[in-house]
């Protein structure tokens, strides 16, 4: 086999971004852990049998998802960064090296995650801002707790899916002419969010500060938390999100590590009033990530992740702050993002201010919400440790 390396290409997957999937195999048992370089996935999984030491012990190289491998901590994560990154710099040509690279195109990727629990919150400013004014147009479009704490929701775990799986049009109740009528969603709309992976587990009744985020995240994803409009709107008083939201979340097929995104942190926005002791952090950050939201081919909007009033850490302090624990394998995403600008927002009822302004795409059709047959891709890059850029796994999905 020959092929054309590049570790530093411009397709945002260099040698200093090293994401980690799941090659599916012909049976589960026979899955493995790949890594992406370039246009190619090398299985890791491979190259341990074949004898180099990559800090770890290659069973744990062979499974349907990452959690074992994640919950090795940072420390081994960054040895067997390194040793890869050696690895491919040192001796490329090496027939094992070669043996264990294919086009990532011909690889089959499975749901990297066994998804253990499932939280999303509402942590966009703007996105909050701008639904409140379509739902209280009267009235104050943030509710009096918005700025006092990170709002968010569970999620279904169990309909949390890999990026390319089918998304099946949801039925429910929607509310028609002042009455609830049943049948399908004709309000499907797309959520662009950002994924934190937790890679160690907490003990049930203590809680996590903003400052362990980093011992207790492993990774990051691209998340697409679809949503029924109509079903949501009529289900959601007096309670939060249900059917209108659990029918599907799609995620990236590759998680970016943690150790990939040091130049991509960034200032926070400033949060007034003061947070609760508990949401302080006393080195605050957030992610400069730049989304980007594209549907049958048309950049819809280009959502910057740093704008998010609540940031990752304080997320994951509020989730814990009342004792409940986390689990290797949890996710929790940010919720919609958006930004200050109508080409910033995360999601087509703010794009088309709930439909009454109908979107042209570059193909002439115009969009409201999503049709049967539509692709929704959402894509983000972030600064890299090298100073160029990195992509992260992008999620995507087709309404059938």
């Amino acid at each position: 086999m020959a092929y054309d390396l590049d570790l530093n290409p411009m397709n945002g997957f260099g040698i200093d971004h090293l994401p980690l999937g799941i090659a599916l195999g012909a049976q589960p048992n026979e899955s493995h852990v790949v890594t992406r370089i370039d246009d190619y996935a090398l299985d890791l999984a491979q190259l341990a049998d074949s004898g180099f030491d990559l800090g770890l012990e290659a069973h744990v190289l062979h499974r349907q998802h990452l959690n074992a491998l994640l919950g090795l901590g940072h420390e081994r994560m960054a040895t067997l960064r390194e040793r890869v990154a050696n690895l491919l710099t040192r001796d490329p040509s090496d027939h094992r090296v070669v043996s264990a690279l294919q086009p990532v195109a011909r690889v089959q990727l499975g749901l990297p995650i066994a998804i253990t629990n499932y939280v999303d919150f509402y942590s966009s400013l703007y996105h909050a801002t701008n639904l409140g004014r379509l739902f209280r147009p009267n009235g104050d479009p943030l509710t009096p707790n918005w700025r006092h704490l990170p709002i968010g929701y569970h999620g279904r775990s169990s309909t949390v899916v890999v990026s390319g799986t089918p998304l099946y049009r949801p039925h429910g109740l929607r509310l028609i002419d002042g009455g609830p009528v049943f049948g399908p969603s004709t309000r499907l709309d797309v959520e662009a969010e950002v994924g934190f992976v937790i890679g160690r587990a907490s003990r049930l009744g203590t809680s996590i500060t903003t400052a362990e985020f980093y011992d207790y995240v492993a990774g990051v994803v691209l998340v697409n938390d679809w949503s029924a409009r109509d079903i949501q709107s009529f289900e959601s008083v007096p309670l939060g999100p249900f059917l209108g939201k659990s029918f599907l979340t799609s995620i990236s097929a590759w998680v970016t590590p943690l150790e990939a995104l040091t130049r991509a942190r960034t200032t926070p926005t400033a949060q007034d009033p003061k947070p609760a002791p508990y949401l302080i952090d006393n080195d605050p950050w957030n992610l400069a990530l730049d989304l980007a939201i594209e549907l049958n081919g048309s950049v819809l909007s280009r959502p910057p992740f740093a704008s998010t009033y609540w940031t990752p850490g304080q997320q994951l302090a509020h989730q814990t702050i009342n004792g409940a624990d986390v689990r290797v394998g949890d996710l929790f995403a940010s919720g919609t993002v958006s930004g200050p600008a109508r080409d910033q927002f995360g999601s087509l009822i703010e794009l088309t201010d709930a439909g009454t302004n109908p979107l042209t795409l570059s193909d002439g059709t115009h969009r409201s919400f999503l049709e049967d047959g539509d692709t929704v891709v959402i894509r983000a890059s972030a600064p890299s440790p090298n100073g160029g850029r990195l992509q992260l796994g992008e999620v995507s999905g087709t309404v059938r």
